[in-house]
């Protein structure tokens, strides 16, 4: 039973990131495109915590956290580059 859910949660994932991709390629503005590339981290993030689940190795949901923290920095960072620049 549990290797069904594991399988339908990585299929969901796999789905989750071709509309991502989708998403970033027929993006019209900056700001949809960067939405999109959030999206993609956090989607990694899961993908990351699904594979540490799977291999019974979690040193890397510290991986995953170290990931999730540089991803909100950077669109933290973009964003404010695009209201008011550095």
């Amino acid at each position: 039973m549990a290797e069904i859910i594991i399988q339908i949660a990585a299929v969901l994932i796999f789905l989750a990131i071709v509309c991502g991709v989708i998403r970033l390629v027929i993006g019209r503005t900056l700001v949809d495109r960067i939405v999109a590339i959030d999206m993609l981290t956090v989607i990694s993030i899961s993908l990351i915590a699904l594979y540490a689940h799977v291999s019974g190795r979690f040193v890397y949901i510290d991986v995953a956290l170290v990931y999730g923290l540089l991803s909100f920095l950077a669109v933290l960072a973009i964003a404010r580059f695009l209201e008011k620049g550095l």
